[in-house]
């Protein structure tokens, strides 16, 4: 992983907690929230940060700031298919 990758993560890592902050206690986020954020350009451009916005949202989960769910249910990342939701901790 080069420099500026490693830089990018933790910079989505930032945009999901700061859009976390943003909403009441219980509400979620999606990694495509995150990955909006971090590229707010006006094309599709945002859609190459999904897989890293993902991965930022596990590195949360391993530091204990965030939990993913499918269904309303905390899932483990690793085991995670298909759309997942980021919530905090609760």
């Amino acid at each position: 992983m080069t420099d500026s990758e490693r830089q990018a993560g933790r910079d989505l890592e930032r945009v999901i907690l700061e859009l976390l902050e943003q909403r009441a206690p219980t509400a979620t986020i999606c990694p495509s929230d995150a990955a909006r954020a971090a590229y707010p350009g006006d094309d599709d451009g945002w859609r190459a940060l999904m897989e890293p916005a993902r991965r930022a949202a596990r590195r949360l989960v391993e530091a204990g700031e965030v939990e993913i769910t499918q269904g309303g249910r905390v899932v483990e990342p690793a085991k995670a298919r298909g759309p997942v939701r980021i919530r905090r901790v609760r």
